[in-house]
């Protein structure tokens, strides 16, 4: 039986990922009631917790983005005393900043690409292309440009800087694009993310519906899997998550991972990556939320 019984689903929000978090919130509910839970939806409509269904004794965040993302609902919580699922507000902050993370894997030596920081107004950095433009914050690729072309900057940076003014400019990796999820400290099998274009960008995740995932299962590979698996479970420790997440990399043709991101919210919409690799591992979608919501706690502030 789950350790709690009981649960409020918090999904929508604010920011941009709203739509995916309210699917990501459906499905949830969905699969804690298949385990048994009495899980209520709580769809928010501001950057705030204004209280919670009577009787709750845990919440399973489905926010994506924002306030679910940046530590600030996890700070409510741990205010409230409330347990709740993922990172503490320490490492969600931390984990949403991207130039931060950057700068955290590195001091622990985990391969990340080159970068450089444009601040606001700042123009062409003195990287050669292609290049990747990000905005400090967001998630979900929002915002996110490859820049291929000297015509593209322009456009590119006024996507970024129309989230944050501080963009992040990285070196482009060109190779697979992979990604781990990790589960109580488990890192599940590598999914390879075969996008068009070879841009794994907002569209490719939520809209096409042309991408394609698999298992990489070369046996010649096996070492370079397990590499990403023990990166995954690196950049989780260096950035202090907690109970669910997932490292996103780029592999080059020589085999060398590089670390591109930690998400502390994975999607749990049908696309969503989390799920596919715990089906892998032989975990039910409703196992699988029920196995986050037994890792609930929170932070005493």
């Amino acid at each position: 039986m789950p350790r709690f019984h009981r649960v409020a689903v918090l999904m929508g929000g604010v920011s941009s990922e709203r739509e995916v978090s309210l699917r990501s919130g459906q499905a949830v509910v969905k699969g804690l009631c298949e385990a048994g839970c009495e899980a209520v939806p709580v769809v928010l409509e501001r950057e705030a917790v204004e209280g919670l269904p009577a009787g709750t004794e845990a919440v399973f965040l489905a926010l994506h983005g924002g306030y679910g993302e940046n530590g600030g609902v996890q700070a409510d919580l741990d205010r409230m005393g409330v347990p709740y699922t993922g990172s503490g507000a320490a490492a969600s902050r931390l984990a949403m900043d991207k130039i931060a993370t950057k700068r955290v894997l590195s001091a622990h030596a985990v391969p990340t690409p080159a970068h450089e920081v444009l601040s606001a107004g700042e123009g062409r950095g003195r990287m050669a292309l292609p290049l990747v433009v990000k905005p400090q914050r967001d998630g979900s690729s929002v915002g996110v440009t490859l820049v291929r072309s000297p015509g593209e900057w322009a456009p590119a940076l006024a996507a970024a800087r129309a989230i944050d003014p501080e963009v992040l400019v990285e070196r482009y990796i060109p190779g697979r694009e992979w990604t781990v999820g990790v589960v109580g400290g488990e890192a599940l099998p590598v999914i390879e993310i075969r996008a068009a274009n070879d841009w794994y960008g907002y569209d490719a995740k939520y809209g096409t519906g042309d991408t394609v995932y698999l298992f990489p299962d070369d046996r010649a590979e096996e070492g370079l899997r397990a590499r990403c698996r023990e990166l995954a479970q690196a950049t989780f420790q260096a950035v202090g998550a907690r109970g669910l997440g997932r490292v996103d990399f780029r592999v080059t043709p020589a085999g060398e991972p590089y670390v591109l991101e930690l998400n502390t919210i994975p999607g749990f919409t049908a696309t969503s990556l989390l799920p596919k690799a715990a089906a892998k591992a032989g975990m039910s979608f409703s196992a699988l939320c029920t196995r986050i919501l037994d890792l609930a706690c929170f932070d005493r502030p």
